[in-house]
């Protein structure tokens, strides 16, 4: 039978499907692209680095050759190999459930979406492994069944090769879905290529997913779980040639990166906003920065400087904007950002009696800046504040808005080593940093 024989799926109703179940497949019918090339060279870059990537890169012609001449069986296995042999499971599992989502969610294709969200039972079969889809199909499109290759595993690492009965495509996708259900037999099957038809063959309606490179994919607002944390170093999805770009990149952005810390470390804080604009690094400062408090003022404390939280860098880049090191408290900053820092820093123990006591005595010997969302976030959302910053002084409270822009690296991490965020941020090619200062906080709104 050939694929065609199908009909598409925007000819599906959607209406009414409450009790039925839909079987689909996922590159290329729940998502737009039909290439996974690029989600496992983000599992190779997050797991193994830069030489990881590499090898995947190098080895993709291959697999290219093998996928289109030889078998599409054969052409996965090599991608798999070069991604996940030798690595740990449960890297694997993290970068999964928190760096994956962030991008197959931007590639949710609207007309499967519109079939497979108004059915009862979800199920997923796809080629690609298992461990590297499921948290993905099942926390943030509900599926309830998930299908897929399985690795081998040893010793808590994986082999690279794959189990019994090998890539799930064709053939081995129409076995599993009878291993699966039974004698059920499933109402919709939505496939995009022809070795989908096996499957889609032992559903009562097939549905082909014709490839269509403009159609737009699902925003964000419609998926049943907003994506507001994610992690990962990669800013975009690294096709191949942004992958190979990324891989050329890294020994020019690394030296690069230490010149510009080493710029802001040890240059004169009111220098380091002309220097840092000379070695490609975009400050911009919008509002009315308040001037230094002078001892003749006759106030009891100095500016608290209450900042949205991107980046571990936020009181740097403040203190660039202002022309003067403002001192910061924190949560988690690792011993070498505060050796690489040009600002003080005071950790706080999360215990409010000492720790409010302590910003009140940094608040009597100037500025002080504090972020009180306690975490970076990257998405365009702002956490809950924690409303010790408000309880500490009644004098001048200034609400700063961060915003930054990279292109290729992200500055921060939960799951990797902190120590080495500014480096990331700082090895993009021309990365930049919004500082805009809002309307001081009237004592009304304080809770003096």
């Amino acid at each position: 039978m050939a694929i065609t024989a199908f009909p598409t799926v925007d000819k599906c109703a959607s209406i009414g499907r409450e009790r039925d179940t839909v079987v689909a497949d996922m590159d290329g019918t729940l998502l737009r692209g039909r290439n996974s090339f690029a989600y496992f060279a983000l599992i190779a870059f997050e797991a193994g680095g830069i030489l990881r990537l590499l090898f995947l890169v190098l080895t993709a012609p291959i697999a290219g050759l093998l996928y289109y001449f030889v078998s599409e069986s054969a052409g996965i296995q090599v991608i798999i190999f070069a991604t996940f042999a030798g690595a740990r499971i449960c890297d694997i599992e993290s970068i999964a459930r928190a760096v994956l989502p962030k991008f197959y969610s931007s590639d949710l294709h609207p007309e499967s979406w519109r079939v497979f969200s108004s059915c009862r039972k979800r199920c997923v079969l796809t080629a690609n492994p298992r461990i590297m889809v499921e948290a993905f199909l099942k926390d943030f499109l509900g599926a309830d069944l998930v299908l897929g290759t399985e690795i081998g595993t040893y010793k808590g690492r994986a082999t690279g090769f794959v189990k019994k009965p090998g890539v799930l495509i064709g053939k081995n996708k129409a076995d599993s879905l009878k291993k699966a259900f039974g004698d059920e037999q499933p109402e919709i099957g939505l496939g995009d290529r022809q070795t989908d038809i096996p499957f889609m063959t032992l559903c009562k309606e097939g549905y082909i997913v014709p490839p269509k490179p403009d159609v737009k994919a699902v925003t964000n607002d419609k998926l049943p779980k907003p994506l507001v944390f994610h992690d990962g170093r990669l800013v975009q999805k690294p096709t191949p040639l942004l992958a190979l770009l990324t891989i050329l990149w890294i020994p020019i952005g690394f030296p690069l990166a230490c010149l510009r810390i080493a710029a802001g470390s040890l240059l004169p804080m009111s220098m380091v906003y002309y220097a840092l604009w000379a070695l490609g690094v975009r400050v911009t400062v919008k509002g009315n920065p308040p001037p230094p408090v002078k001892s003749s003022s006759g106030r009891r404390s100095g500016v608290l400087f209450i900042c949205s939280h991107r980046t571990l860098l936020d009181p740097i880049f403040l203190s660039t904007a202002l022309g003067r090191p403002i001192p910061a408290v924190t949560y988690s900053v690792s011993r070498l950002s505060e050796i690489i820092y040009p600002i003080k820093t005071v950790r706080l123990s999360r215990d409010r009696a000492p720790d409010a006591s302590m910003i009140k005595k940094l608040l009597q010997q100037g500025d002080l800046a504090i972020c009180p969302e306690g975490t970076t976030c990257r998405e365009p959302f702002l956490l809950r504040f924690s409303a010790l910053f408000a309880e500490l002084t009644d004098e001048l409270v200034v609400p700063v808005a961060m915003e930054n822009r990279m292109s290729m690296f992200h500055g921060t991490t939960a799951g990797g080593w902190k120590g080495i965020d500014p480096f990331y941020f700082f090895m993009n090619p021309s990365p930049a940093y919004e500082v805009t200062f809002l309307k001081k906080l009237p004592a009304e709104l304080t809770c003096k």
